[in-house]
């Protein structure tokens, strides 16, 4: 049993998971949860213009850093993985907010390669799923920043990372929208035309024409999946393996495309920080699970739900540290 610590550091939120850790006598990893936290720092804001994290943006990160290490610290875990995605990749300035990390938690952060995201992703949100998955399986992590695409079965066979994420669509489209409205059909509509832009490139390294079960996680689609739910409030124990049809994934897409800010806000299970992004993200949700049922069904093979993990990167890197 290993007591390890997890940081995973996103375009939009930074989250911590402290967790024993126990292989088993099959080589399988086992993680019992002591906590998981999230904050949204909004790290990513601006990159796409600027190129540079934003001072404000690094200060407030480093802040929920500092309360995670006292935290790691008074739990005792005997090792400490930091992976930084998305919006450090693309920053100018990395290497100060690099530096910065590593003052706090006294370890060496890493700013990992797409390739890497992915498999730590799959790697995290395969585990205990069990018999709801079968094989060759697409593993969707819509970030802030990017969007992971990884196929594979007891392991990655083909993976990509996409520029393409929840924060990065609503800045690139909907930045002029009215909060007090939902998305303007015109803008959806060029946000659509350049998502299917990224994933017709990305069907080029990930054949989703192989995908027989079909799994989403991360904030964006775990938040879907609250809403697809019913939910009055956020609970993990009924996303996690919870399945939704086409039909209640897509209502519960319109619903966060077309309602306005405030009322996104006030749901019950919606993590402030997330009521203004959670429409770009949705239509990328939308985009991909269009695409692999229709590829799916043009095969005669039938995708009749999709499956929802609240395990993901962060379940990935405490897992590396076993």
């Amino acid at each position: 049993m290993t007591r390890v610590a997890a940081i995973d550091c996103g375009t939009n939120s930074v989250r911590l998971l402290v967790a024993d850790a126990e292989r088993k006598e099959d080589g399988s990893i086992s993680l019992k949860d002591l906590t998981r936290q999230m904050r949204i720092v909004r790290l990513g804001q601006g990159v796409d213009k600027t190129g540079r994290l934003d001072p404000a943006a690094i200060d407030r990160t480093i802040d929920a850093i500092v309360e995670y290490e006292r935290m790691i610290s008074r739990l005792g875990a005997t090792a400490t993985r930091f992976v930084a995605t998305s919006a450090s990749r693309d920053a100018e300035n990395r290497d100060d907010f690099v530096a910065a990390v590593r003052e706090v938690l006294n370890i060496e952060p890493e700013v990992v390669e797409g390739t890497e995201e992915a498999s730590l992703s799959f790697t995290g949100a395969v585990s205990g799923l069990g018999a709801d998955a079968t094989a060759p399986m697409l593993v969707v992590d819509i970030g802030g920043g990017s969007t992971e695409l990884v196929l594979g079965d007891s392991e990655v066979r083909q993976a990509i990372s996409i520029d393409m994420g929840a924060v990065r669509v609503t800045e690139k489209f909907f930045a002029h929208c009215s909060p007090e409205a939902g998305i303007p059909l015109e803008d959806q509509e060029r946000a659509i035309a350049w998502i299917d832009e990224q994933l017709d490139a990305a069907e080029k390294v990930v054949d989703i024409d192989r995908v027989r079960t079909l799994i989403g996680v991360a904030g964006t689609i775990t938040t879907l999946t609250a809403q697809g739910l019913g939910l009055t409030a956020y609970q993990p124990e009924l996303i996690h393996g919870a399945r939704l049809s086409l039909e209640e994934t897509e209502a519960a897409i319109r619903f966060m495309v077309d309602q306005p800010i405030a009322v996104k806000a006030a749901l019950g299970f919606m993590p402030e920080g997330r009521q203004d992004v959670i429409a770009g993200g949705a239509l990328i949700w939308s985009r991909i699970v269009t695409r692999v049922l229709e590829k799916a069904a043009t095969r005669g093979t039938v995708i009749s739900t999709i499956i929802t993990s609240e395990h993901d990167i962060l379940d990935g890197i405490a897992m590396s540290l076993a």
